[in-house]
């Protein structure tokens, strides 16, 4: 079993750590991850210059792009073209909620998998202190071997959200759509040392709707949630309705 694993919140994250050992365990792990945090870029591809990758330590690889390029690096480059059986994303450092999956380089590591075929899967923590590590990556490997042995439907990847729980203390898995965020976060405007103005975006901690089925709803209820995504972004009710538009 050959896994590229990478995340969003840089090669010295805890998170990839933790995530890179259980995987260890049953299969031969290669990190390709950013060299710094890369946190909220989405799938953005690193295009308009080069792209440094550092071996860091044995199959261990730093690079200076985002999440995105690091998959497409790690599988072209570093593997020389030889598919991986798995691509994996995390632990994130904080959950992958409702809307915000379309923000996450987290999630976008798994959908570049599921673009290229392959089954992929992206872990979050959902907490922002205090993290237990070990307890979500016991987790995640749980989840990994199940993927390994009954493999996901064509053009599907997994986005997967963990409570920051002990590991006895979680209720189970519930496999949940995406949930919908309660949006709250405001632009705040602060002054340099020089009294010119610069804006910070966020910094309250997110709120999503409680909604039975939900991911949010798993998490806060102790459940770890697994949420099927695909790249086909098409509404389809929507594309009924404007067909019978007259647009001429």
């Amino acid at each position: 079993m050959n896994i590229l694993l990478s995340n969003d919140d840089g090669i010295r994250s805890e998170g990839l750590k933790a995530l890179y050992d259980v995987l260890c365990e049953f299969g031969n792990v290669v990190v390709v991850a950013p060299d710094r945090e890369r946190s909220a870029v989405g799938r953005a591809l690193t295009l308009h210059r080069p792209i440094r990758c550092e071996k860091v330590a044995e199959n261990w690889y730093a690079v200076d792009g985002t999440p995105t390029s690091c998959v497409y690096i790690g599988v072209h480059a570093v593997m020389n073209g030889k598919r991986p059986d798995m691509i994996i994303g995390g632990i994130n450092r904080g959950p992958n909620l409702g809307e915000d999956i379309t923000y996450s380089g987290t999630v976008s590591i798994a959908m570049e998998g599921a673009l290229l075929g392959i089954p992929s899967v992206a872990f979050s923590l959902a907490a922002f202190k205090n993290f237990q590590w070990e307890s979500a990556a016991k987790w995640a490997k749980k989840i990994v071997k199940t993927v390994i042995k009954e493999g996901l439907p064509e053009g599907c990847c997994l986005n997967v959200n963990i409570p920051n729980l002990p590991y006895e203390s979680i209720k189970g898995i519930k496999v949940t759509r995406q949930g919908k965020k309660a949006y709250s976060e405001k632009v705040e405007e602060r002054k340099d040392p020089w009294g010119r103005s610069y804006f910070w975006i966020g910094g309250e901690e997110p709120n999503w709707k409680a909604e039975p089925g939900t991911d949010y709803w798993a998490i806060k209820n102790g459940f770890v949630s697994i949420t099927p995504i695909q790249l086909d972004l098409t509404d389809y009710k929507a594309l009924a309705v404007l067909e019978n538009y007259n647009w001429e």
